[in-house]
């Protein structure tokens, strides 16, 4: 019973959806095979079939699997039958926690009568990479079916449009409803449908990078009532251009705290009245092509990532604000951080910043993470001391003291900043000269005054 139990799930889920990733053996790659990694816990198989059934069944004891290539279309009628109650025991008791599907053509009505097969494992987390769905699913086989997969991937997929799948989607509703973390990425993806949203009860995590999203998709595929737990959204890598218009399509996700809107080409435009969700604590803005830091930022930010940009000057005030990334921008001065009391960790590397202002040092000393790499340093006397006293409060970040270096003056550009000499001697001579002055002019008077009284006691 054991192996009937193996050899169906094998071939109703391994081989019609073929696992895999591609590993280089001692003697070269071989097809058709299934291979461990060292450790005994990830296993890769290539184009399997029925015919190398043993060597699938070598998987079925690790943690993650992966199938890459295969042809499953010649697999649509084979025949899948539910499990009696002792294949199903066998099936939970197997460790598999991942399952990694690469490359195929995957006929959606094959998927529909597979997917069911995972409930009776453990298996919490799916991916499909580079893999196209064909055709459309009877999904009538999954209404009210659970499934411990409580993350689904897909990356640089082919399918048809979501638009019209609501069918589809609402007989899966019940499993989707308690899945945690989607991604959709590299999938040319222009459209999200509310309906579909709404679907999606408790998602905590949703990344929709590199796909081809726009200003106006944002408020349909964010409706009223859709991811109503969303706390992660990742839009990285697409074609969104207005802040604001981003603003008002994420408006109503209130649980969301982190947000990426890195690698997009936005434009501040005039101000709006749209209010970011409270609860956002996170927001990337970095390589987004940024002149100045757009209004408004969300009233509670924790950490906010502007680098790779050109801002020349930052002038924002954020008090509940703790990392404050700047690093590959135009700035010429440090920000006051007299605005941002919560601060701790502060970078700056790579702008035109030449020296530390010398009331903001020790405020600077007071962060836990400081960095100020690959400036054009002016090496005076203020600027090399201000950077030495800075890195021997131990909280100079990385780069120390390899990408501090001089731009002037002349006599150590190109210097190292830490061995530039800052002696009082040398940068404070006004300092040692004028105690001495006052010194030799108190002794001088003294002196007289003893002259004028040892003379008084001579005429006496």
């Amino acid at each position: 019973m054991a192996w009937t139990a193996f050899r169906l799930f094998a071939m109703s889920v391994a081989v019609l959806l073929l696992l895999g990733l591609g590993l280089l053996v001692a003697e070269g790659r071989r097809e058709d095979r299934c291979f461990f990694n060292r450790t005994q816990e990830y296993c890769v198989c290539y184009n399997l079939s029925e015919e190398t059934i043993s060597s699938i069944i070598q998987c079925l004891s690790a943690t993650v699997v992966e199938f890459q290539g295969g042809d499953l279309e010649k697999y649509i009628a084979f025949p899948i039958r539910n499990l009696d109650a002792s294949a199903t025991e066998t099936l939970g008791s197997l460790v598999i926690q991942k399952v990694i599907i690469g490359n195929v053509l995957v006929p959606e009505i094959l998927l529909a009568r597979v997917l069911r097969f995972f409930s009776y494992t453990h298996v919490q987390e799916l991916a499909f990479e580079s893999c196209i769905f064909q055709g459309t699913g009877d999904w009538r086989d999954m209404d009210g079916q659970d499934l411990p997969i409580l993350s689904l991937s897909f990356h640089n997929v082919t399918s048809s449009p979501l638009t019209g799948r609501e069918p589809a989607f609402s007989s899966l509703s019940r499993w989707l409803g308690t899945l945690q973390e989607l991604a959709v990425t590299g999938s040319r993806v222009t459209s999200l449908p509310c309906a579909i949203g709404k679907v999606f009860r408790a998602l905590r995590s949703l990344g929709l990078a590199e796909n081809s999203l726009g200003d106006g998709s944002l408020a349909p595929a964010f409706c009223q009532g859709a991811f109503p737990q969303l706390q992660e959204l990742s839009l990285h890598h697409n074609n969104l251009s207005s802040y604001h218009s981003v603003c008002e399509g994420v408006e109503l996700l209130l649980e969301l705290r982190h947000l990426d809107l890195s690698h997009n080409r936005l434009m501040a435009g005039t101000s709006s009245s749209c209010q970011w969700p409270a609860a956002l604590r996170h927001f990337n803005l970095s390589n987004a092509g940024l002149d100045e830091v757009p209004t408004p930022l969300p009233p509670n930010l924790e950490v906010l990532d502007v680098s790779h940009n050109h801002l020349r000057a930052v002038d924002i005030s954020l008090s509940s604000l703790k990392k404050l990334f700047l690093n590959r921008n135009l700035l010429q001065a440090v920000p006051s951080i007299r605005n941002y009391p919560k601060l701790d960790t502060l970078h700056l590397d790579n702008n035109s910043i030449s020296e530390l202002p010398r009331d903001e040092l020790n405020l600077l000393g007071r962060l836990q993470d400081v960095a100020v790499a690959d400036n054009p340093f002016r090496c005076s006397c203020p600027g090399a001391g201000g950077l030495q006293a800075l890195a021997a409060t131990g909280h100079l970040g990385q780069g120390w003291p390899g990408d501090y270096r001089c731009q002037s003056p002349a006599q150590y550009q190109g210097w190292p900043v830490a061995r530039v000499p800052v002696s009082v001697l040398r940068c404070h001579l006004a300092a040692v000269v004028a105690p001495l002055c006052v010194a030799l002019a108190l002794l001088g008077v003294a002196g007289a005054v003893c002259l004028l009284r040892t003379g008084s006691c001579s005429r006496a």
